[in-house]
This record gives C-alpha cells, sequence and structure tokens, in this order.
C-alpha cells in the first residue's frame, strides 16, 4: 500500500498531490492519503468520482481526514 502525507498543506494541494500520486500507481493500487485541511472531506471524495477511482475508506480524525483510495482500473495513467 502507498502512503500519501499531506499534513499541513491547504486547498488544493492535498487534491492535486492526490491526483498526481494516484497516476504514478498501478490500477487496483490502494493509497493512504492522510491531510488536516478541512476542504480535504469535500475535494478527495470528488476526486475520485471525477476520475474513476474507488473511495474505499473516509475517517475523520483529530486532526483531519485519513482516506483510503484504490486506484480504478479505467482512470487515467
Amino acid at each position: 500500500m502507498a502512503e500519501c502525507d499531506l499534513k499541513g498543506l491547504k486547498c488544493p494541494l492535498p487534491a492535486l498531490k492526490t491526483r498526481k500520486r494516484l497516476k504514478s500507481l498501478v490500477s487496483g493500487a490502494v493509497l493512504r492519503v492522510e491531510t488536516t485541511d478541512p476542504l480535504a472531506g469535500i475535494d478527495i471524495p470528488h476526486l475520485c468520482q471525477q476520475d474513476g477511482h474507488q473511495l474505499l475508506s473516509s475517517e475523520r480524525t483529530a486532526n483531519g481526514h485519513v482516506f483510503m483510495i484504490q486506484k480504478g482500473s479505467m482512470a487515467g495513467t
């Protein structure tokens, strides 16, 4: 499983960096994303829907969110 620590970054950087990281992964790979930006709770699920990835889980933490995303097979490379 790949990990992406985006704590401390503000919108739109968490979504942009998540998209870039997903592009570097093979289809079906799982990416764990950790962020402190409150807007990531909206932006990351929207990115998954828009780009064809599956949001496996979205969990609020004391300081932000943790997302588990599986790269879609039809998602752009």
